[in-house]
C-alpha cells in the first residue's frame, strides 16, 4: 500500500510527462555513450544576450532600491516601455496601467491564466499540435481541453467553424499561437478578424501567444492579434523577451490586452508570486527601447541557418515548406516512419536530436520539428549525417 503521506495530488495524475524533459533524458543517454549529439530539439537560442542589455543589467544591479520587492504588476516604466514598443511595432495603443502586466516568462502567464477564468468542467480550446503548456495549464485548473487540429490543408490554422456548438457553449478560453510553434505557420489578418467575430459571438476569451513575432524572414513582418479591430475587447496577447533578445533564462515577459482579463490574471499572480526582479525589468526596458540592431542581426543569422538546413535536407530527400517565421522547421517524415521512429532513427544512427511531432499532440503525427539553434556549420553537418543514413 502506498504511503499516503507522500501521495501526490490527483491533478498531477492527468498530466503527461513534460515533452522536453523526456527529450533531454533520451539525448543525455546518447551523450553518455560518447555520441556527439547535434541538439535540434528544444527551442533555446544559442546566441548571447546583446551587450546593451547586459550593460543595463550591470548598472541596475548596483542600485540598492532594486533589491527590494518589486511591484506585482511590473514597474510603471517597464509597462510604459511595452506600450511604446507596441505603438512602434504594431501601431497599437495600450494603457500601461490597465492593459499590460509583467510576467515571469510567458510560460508562467499562459499556465496561470486558466486559474483566473476556468472552473472545473469548463472547456478550453487548444491548438494541436501546440505548445504543451496550453493544455497543461487547463488540466491543472480543472478544465477540459478541446483540441483543435492544425492541418496543412488549412494552413495550420484551426477550423473554428468545425467546433461543435456544445463545446463552444462551455468554452471559456481560446489559445492561439502565431507565428506558430511547432508548425512555423503565420496567421493572416482575415483569420484574426474571424477569431474576433468568433470570440465575441461565443463569449470566449482569446489568449494569443505571440512569442515569435520578431523572428521572421524576407521582411515579412507578422501581425499582432491586437492590431485587428475589436481584439482589445475580446482577448490578450502574451509576448516574451526570450527569443527576440536571447533572454530565455532571464524570465521576463508581458501580457497585453483587455483590461478585465489583465485584472483577472493579475489577481492570480499577486497571490502566487512577487513580481520580476527590478534590475531585470530595467534590462527589459533597454531591450525594448534601446538599439535594435542585434534583433535584425538575429533575423539574418536564422535565415542563413534556415536556408542551410533546407538545402541540406533536400539533398537527403527531405523537403518541407520554408518557414516565414520562427526558428523551426516542420518536416514531414519519410514514408514508412512514424514521428517517434524517425526521431529515434535520427538520434541513434545520426546523433541528431529533433522533436517528434506527436509530442505536440496527435495531429503532429507524421512530422518532426527541427530547431535552428546551432551554427549553420553544425546544421550542414546534421543534414549530411541524415543524408548518409537515409
Amino acid at each position: 500500500m502506498a504511503n499516503r503521506q507522500f501521495q501526490m495530488a490527483k491533478r498531477l495524475e492527468v498530466l503527461p510527462p513534460y515533452l522536453f524533459a523526456e527529450l533531454d533524458r533520451l539525448k543525455q543517454a546518447e551523450i553518455a555513450k560518447g555520441v556527439d549529439v547535434i541538439p535540434l530539439g528544444v527551442g533555446d537560442p544559442d546566441q548571447p544576450t546583446p551587450n546593451n542589455i547586459l550593460g543595463a543589467m550591470h548598472r541596475a544591479i548596483d542600485r540598492p532600491q532594486n533589491h527590494q520587492y518589486p511591484s506585482y504588476e511590473g514597474m510603471p516604466s517597464f509597462r510604459e516601455a511595452v506600450a511604446n514598443w507596441y505603438a512602434r511595432r504594431f501601431n497599437v495603443t495600450l494603457d500601461p496601467a490597465t492593459e499590460i502586466l509583467s510576467l515571469i516568462g510567458s510560460k508562467e502567464g499562459i499556465g496561470h491564466i486558466p486559474f483566473a477564468f476556468v472552473n472545473p468542467g469548463d472547456v478550453v480550446l487548444v491548438p494541436e499540435p501546440g505548445y504543451p503548456v496550453y493544455e497543461i495549464g487547463t488540466l491543472l485548473a480543472g478544465g477540459e481541453p478541446y483540441r483543435m487540429p492544425l492541418l496543412r490543408e488549412n494552413g495550420f490554422l484551426p477550423d473554428l467553424d468545425n467546433i461543435p456548438p456544445e463545446i463552444t457553449a462551455r468554452a471559456r478560453l481560446l489559445f492561439l499561437n502565431y507565428p506558430n510553434n511547432p508548425t512555423a505557420a503565420v496567421a493572416s489578418r482575415a483569420f484574426f478578424e474571424k477569431v474576433v467575430h468568433f470570440a465575441r459571438e461565443k463569449e470566449i476569451i482569446v489568449c494569443h501567444d505571440a512569442a515569435y513575432t520578431e523572428m521572421y524572414y524576407d521582411g515579412k513582418k507578422p501581425l499582432s492579434f491586437l492590431e485587428v479591430d475589436g481584439a482589445l475587447e475580446v482577448g490578450v496577447e502574451f509576448h516574451s523577451l526570450s527569443k527576440t533578445y536571447n533572454m530565455t533564462g532571464w524570465r521576463v515577459a508581458f501580457v497585453s490586452g483587455a483590461a478585465p482579463v489583465i485584472a483577472g490574471l493579475g489577481k492570480i499572480k499577486t497571490n502566487l508570486d512577487s513580481g520580476i526582479f527590478q534590475a531585470i525589468q530595467e534590462a527589459g526596458i533597454e531591450a525594448l527601447e534601446g538599439d535594435q540592431s542585434a534583433v535584425e542581426e538575429m533575423r539574418v543569422l536564422y535565415q542563413e541557418r534556415r536556408d542551410t538546413l533546407l538545402a541540406g535536407l533536400k539533398k537527403a530527400g527531405l523537403v518541407c515548406d520554408p518557414p516565414e517565421a520562427t526558428f523551426y522547421l516542420w518536416l514531414p517524415v519519410p514514408a514508412g516512419y512514424s514521428s517517434t521512429s524517425f526521431t529515434k532513427l535520427l538520434l541513434e544512427k545520426a546523433g541528431v536530436a529533433v522533436t517528434p511531432g506527436n509530442g505536440f499532440g496527435i495531429s503532429g503525427e507524421g512530422y518532426v520539428r527541427f530547431a535552428l539553434t546551432v551554427s549553420k556549420e553544425r546544421l550542414a553537418e546534421a543534414a549530411e549525417r541524415i543524408r548518409k543514413i537515409l
